[in-house]
């Protein structure tokens, strides 16, 4: 007599068989299109984490969906340059590619010679001494690091708005929205630090900040914060046992002979400089950012950064290397030569929008204009100003500054940058002198 469990095996053998001579040669077929069915059903009714579901969409994927197909419109929309990386960056590639260490790992935290390259760099340039440096891939790599490192799940984190869409994102889809405290700015779109002052002395119940991130210069208010600013910040977290981040990326962008303030990076054992190659020397592509931390970070950060990329992309380290031997000196040629660009923008902005509207222009890349009363949907308003008058900008709202735009100057090279400021000027003005019924 058979026992409970080889009964219901006989069984289960008879059935399969059963089913097999009914479908024929089919079978087979037949019965992974119905497990291929089932799969599918029990997937859809599994959902991604609920962080990342309520993580902002990029605002740069959701502008190149907008403008996929479309041809013929300039860009003052994703924060690039328009310039070349430096020759001897363009060899140090084409060599590269025939040496064979490029095609292996390298050391975690990056190549040993880029890693004392710009230590040098630190202490000559940013005064920053003593520092760890990590290589990574961007900026943005550099920033997630950090925030995977220095928060736990249930820390909050300040962010000044204006701010960077992707710093926001990436406290998102770690900790969640509860994560990202927003703070003011003043009137000029600089960080509001007795806001931040007050607030660390007397939290919300529940609350505890742990870090606190600026972009200087300002992203996406090309505003530069004043030292004596950065220091107050820099004991402000100190003292109540907060992280300060520091995003460099545009610290070359600054235009002294204008009459505006250097840029300028304070240290300690609770800050952590962001730094990038991108913009400085036109190596979007290329992804090459840094960190610059204290030495008791690196076991911690070593962890994070061999979970997410092993090691930055060899062959563009070996670029970073031979661009940045191309000196500051190179950059700020470049970057002298975006002025036009900016005069051009600013023009078209402030002649359309009126005096007081247009913010920015000390430094980084960036202008903040406030559009014309009614127009508080800047997300349409960008829309429309790429379908009819073929010229893109961020929409404010993805930076926490919804009624206005972020316009870039340094996309262009000069000439086609005054035909993009002739055709944002149109379209601003049809804007103002219509009112909110153009869009009816």
């Amino acid at each position: 007599m058979l026992g409970p469990y080889k009964l219901r095996a006989a069984t289960t053998r008879r059935i399969f068989a059963s089913a097999l001579a009914l479908v024929g040669a089919a079978g087979p077929r037949y019965l992974f299109c119905q497990k291929s069915a089932m799969a599918a059903s029990s997937q859809e009714a599994v959902q991604p984490s609920k962080r990342i579901r309520l993580t902002d969409e990029p605002c740069i994927v959701a502008m190149q969906r907008m403008l996929r197909g479309k041809e013929g419109i300039m860009s003052l929309a994703q924060g690039i340059v328009h310039w070349a990386p430096p020759v001897a960056a363009s060899e140090a590639a084409a060599k590269a590619a025939g040496e064979p260490d490029t095609n292996s790992y390298c050391a975690d935290d990056g190549l040993p010679v880029l890693r004392e390259a710009l230590k040098e760099k630190l202490r000559q340039e940013n005064g920053l001494d003593g520092v760890e440096v990590m290589v990574t891939a961007g900026a943005n790599q550099a920033y997630t690091n950090l925030v995977c490192t220095l928060l736990d799940s249930q820390d909050a984190a300040v962010l000044f708005s204006p701010f960077y869409f992707n710093h926001r994102m990436a406290l998102q889809m770690t900790g969640g929205h509860a994560s990202v405290v927003l703070a003011p700015s003043t009137q000029d779109y600089l960080p509001d630090v007795d806001w931040l002052e007050r607030r660390l002395a007397e939290p919300p119940v529940g609350e505890r900040i742990r870090m606190v991130t600026v972009v200087n210069p300002g992203n996406p208010t090309g505003m530069i914060l004043p030292k004596a600013m950065l220091d107050r910040l820099s004991a402000l977290c100190k003292k109540h046992g907060a992280w300060l981040v520091m995003d460099n990326t545009y610290e070359h962008f600054t235009y002294e002979e204008d009459g505006h303030p250097s840029h300028s990076c304070v240290s300690g054992d609770h800050v952590v400089n962001v730094f990038s190659f991108s913009k400085a020397f036109g190596m979007m592509g290329w992804r090459v950012g840094y960190l610059a931390f204290p030495p008791s970070l690196l076991p911690e950060l070593m962890k994070v950064q061999d979970t997410i990329a092993i090691c930055p992309t060899v062959v563009s380290q070996k670029v970073a290397l031979a661009a940045l031997g191309a000196g500051r000196a190179w950059v700020k040629e470049h970057v002298r030569g975006l002025k036009e660009n900016k005069r051009l923008v600013i023009q078209a902005l402030t002649e359309t929008l009126g005096p007081g509207s247009v913010a920015g222009g000390s430094g980084a890349i960036y202008l903040m204009a406030k559009l014309p009363k009614g127009f508080e949907n800047d997300t349409r308003v960008v829309e429309w100003l790429s379908e009819k008058h073929r010229v893109c900008a961020i929409p404010g709202s993805a930076c926490g500054a919804p009624g206005e735009i972020r316009v870039c100057y340094a996309n262009l090279a000069p000439e086609k940058c005054a035909e993009a400021a002739r055709r944002l000027k149109a379209g601003l003005s049809e804007l103002r002198e219509n009112g909110p019924t153009i869009f009816q």
